[in-house]
């Protein structure tokens, strides 16, 4: 495993650190800044909007110079948005350094999903990418229990101090460790980049990340009111399921990325098939402890499991110009990550309890499955004209 790919997945674990431990520590930050939990919770809404517009448009300016130099750049822009967070006097300039962070999230994984697959042969692709998303499952897995303990025992600063020192170390082995220069288009200017929007199967894999990841985050965004008020869960046993969940990612990353090298499209059509059984016998069987536990562990592998496949689906036909249409790949994770959410949140209000969100998430999930079968078709077809 080369060494460099280890840096990237410090990098993430930093990034992903700093994406979803904010959720733990709200009351604090509310109740420090004086301002109430539904205001408090706009640090999460305007990070992941920073997100889309970063993974975007940060891509698009840095895609003429060197891809190493720059994840410096992004790591030093996460250094300083994070540094921002904790000494931030005022909830305006706390909602400034998140934003500041944020903008290096995008561009970060869509970037170094090409620095990482040109790090190795052409047969380990997938599996190098999933190493890179390795730190983001980690990040759920491991960071975000330390980091709200942290957070909770001596302040919530303190867990956005320890993110900076993550991001230090993150920026030091990415200049130790990462080669100079991946690929041979270092210097690609920004019209190249955009003409792998003129692929259809480039539209419609972003449509399958929408789809395939949207399915799975829609079911987890109200998972705790579904583990409480359905399954009958104590509030205290929800950190350590959602411990379990986080196994299940890092489980269905690894597994994933190995399973994509072999099989690409194979990969994400069973996966996808599989979560969407797995989000119908969830909804079905919510009443059953025993039934939530297996079926939340297996959600969150089935869930991740389609991440490696999905960033590599589309660097594939964008060959000759990736680091945009990787860029737009993770903005796409987010974007399905908002209608999700949105579409959870929809049933819910419209009365259809608790475990709505889940049977939604398996529709959308489903849709993600026709969009597959579709684009494997249209491929298929061209290679036959083609021959």
């Amino acid at each position: 495993m080369p060494l460099g790919l280890l840096a990237l997945a410090v990098g993430g674990f930093g990034i992903g650190l700093t994406e979803f431990v904010i959720m733990g520590l709200l009351p604090d930050v509310a109740a420090d800044f004086g301002v109430t939990e539904p205001v408090a919770g706009w640090l999460i809404t305007g990070y992941a909007l920073s997100v889309v517009v970063g993974a975007l448009v940060v891509t698009a300016l840095v895609s003429r110079f060197p891809r190493k130099s720059v994840l410096v750049g992004l790591m030093g822009l996460f250094i300083a948005g994070n540094f921002l967070s904790a000494l931030a006097p005022t909830y305006e300039v706390m909602m400034g350094g998140r934003v500041v962070a944020a903008l290096c999230h995008g561009a970060f994984f869509g970037i170094g999903s090409v620095v990482a697959a040109g790090m190795v042969a052409p047969s380990k692709q997938a599996g190098a990418i999933a190493m890179m998303f390795a730190g983001l499952t980690a990040a759920n897995v491991l960071g975000v229990p330390f980091g709200t303990f942290l957070g909770q025992t001596y302040g919530w600063r303190s867990t956005f101090w320890a993110i900076t020192v993550i991001g230090v170390v993150a920026l030091v082995g990415i200049l130790a460790l990462v080669p100079a220069q991946q690929g041979s288009q270092a210097d690609a200017n920004l019209r190249h980049e955009l003409r792998a929007f003129r692929e259809v199967q480039v539209w419609l894999s972003i449509a399958l990340t929408v789809l395939g990841y949207g399915g799975m985050f829609g079911a987890f965004t109200y998972i705790a009111f579904t583990l409480t008020d359905v399954a009958g869960f104590a509030t205290t046993s929800v950190p350590w399921l959602l411990l379990l969940f986080g196994v299940g990612l890092f489980v269905g990353n690894y597994v994933g990325g190995k399973a994509a090298d072999r099989s690409l499209t194979g990969t994400l059509l069973v996966v996808l098939a599989v979560l969407t059984v797995v989000l119908v016998f969830f909804a079905s069987t919510a009443e059953s402890q025993i039934a939530t536990v297996v079926s939340l562990f297996l959600m969150g592998a089935f869930g991740f499991a389609t991440v490696p496949a999905l960033q590599m689906r589309v660097m594939s036909f964008a060959s000759e110009a990736p680091t945009m249409a990787s860029g737009a790949n993770i903005a796409a994770f987010n974007l399905g990550n908002a209608l999700g959410a949105w579409i959870g949140g929809v049933t819910i209000t419209a009365g259809l309890g608790y475990t709505s969100p889940i049977w939604a998430g398996a529709v959308i999930t489903a849709a993600a499955v026709g969009v597959l079968v579709v684009a494997t078709a249209l491929q298929r077809n061209r290679e036959l004209v083609a021959a």
